[in-house]
């Protein structure tokens, strides 16, 4: 095997840039804390909502792309608990940076617990999508995406937006359509805090784009949309 020396990607980077970088790495404490921090959701998913997960064997080796509806800040939680071993270490749930990493103690939370990275609404530059798109491949990372960009007001699942097309284009990367049943209802986006409730995660079999980006968009929601009906 041949080993290729690099230096780590946020080297220099001042303590509070690299929590907010998209070339953030993780150190050892990062590791722990997000191992910690897997565990517990593990745990608060099976007491207080008796989370039931479907469908894990579809899940391919990493890199991979896990998509799915999104009414919920429960979601990518439900996601990134779900996964095991080497995928849900390699797991990044793409965050609206606003929201996540706006305060110094957000972005440290969300850097180290959740593992998040950073997409600023309306800033996002080809610079910003090209990292993305070297990581997921080099890194053999896992990206926790919700194609419709917000959380639905209603439950009703809205329209994808063209970003997970242009992230995954020509990586050979798939995407694993996802269906979260009972999120919405358990912490909905007019919520301060959630309330038990039963949720279910549907995982479906992997997606490979073909065709232009505007055929996959749409055959990436009708696949979510099929595991709703799945029932």
């Amino acid at each position: 095997m041949d080993w290729k020396l690099r230096p780590a990607r946020d080297l220099g980077l001042a303590p509070g840039d690299r929590l907010r970088s998209l070339a953030r790495e993780r150190g050892l404490f990062g590791v722990a804390a997000n191992a910690a921090w897997r565990w517990l959701l593990r745990l608060y998913f099976r007491v207080f909502h008796r989370l039931e997960v479907t469908g894990r064997e579809n899940l391919p080796a990493a890199p991979f792309v896990l998509i799915a509806n999104h009414g919920s800040h429960l979601d990518a939680l439900v996601l990134a608990a779900s996964l095991r071993g080497e995928a849900g270490r390699a797991a990044h749930a793409l965050a609206a940076g606003e929201v996540f990493f706006g305060s110094g103690a957000g972005a440290a939370f969300a850097a180290y617990a959740i593992n998040a990275m950073p997409i600023w609404r309306g800033k996002t530059q080809r610079g910003d999508i090209r990292m993305l798109r070297e990581r997921l491949v080099e890194d053999r990372l896992v990206y926790i995406l919700f194609p419709e960009g917000t959380r639905s007001r209603s439950g009703e699942m809205g329209e994808f937006q063209p970003g997970l097309a242009a992230l995954v284009a020509g990586t050979g990367v798939a995407v694993v359509p996802c269906w979260i049943e009972g999120a919405h209802a358990a912490w909905p986006p007019q919520r301060r805090w959630p309330r038990p409730g039963k949720l279910r995660l549907r995982i479906g079999a992997p997606l490979s784009m073909e065709g232009d980006r505007a055929a996959f968009t749409a055959a990436c929601r009708a696949a979510v949309a099929a595991l709703a009906a799945a029932r």
